[in-house]
């Protein structure tokens, strides 16, 4: 649990949801949609937030299995 305690390792994994909600988004956004007022603004907020949310929890599940950061590869974070 030692990388949990760490900001370098809660700054990654925000990081990572954050672009988890962006790309969520833009899907709807873009995936058919030929004027911004068609988009169900509050089903697409909804989905992106909850992929971002599924983006957290699943850095917090890899937190032990690489090195020091919220995924499963091999990266190194810098405190």
């Amino acid at each position: 649990m030692g990388a949990l305690s760490t900001g370098a390792f809660w700054l990654a994994a925000i990081e990572r949801a954050i672009k988890s909600f962006a790309g969520a988004l833009l899907v709807f956004i873009v995936a058919g949609v030929t004027d911004l007022r068609e988009v169900d603004w509050l089903f697409a907020l909804s989905i992106s937030g909850g992929t971002a949310l599924a983006s957290i929890l699943l850095s917090v599940s890899s937190a032990g299995a690489g090195n020091s950061g919220p995924s499963l590869a091999n990266e190194e974070l810098k405190p």
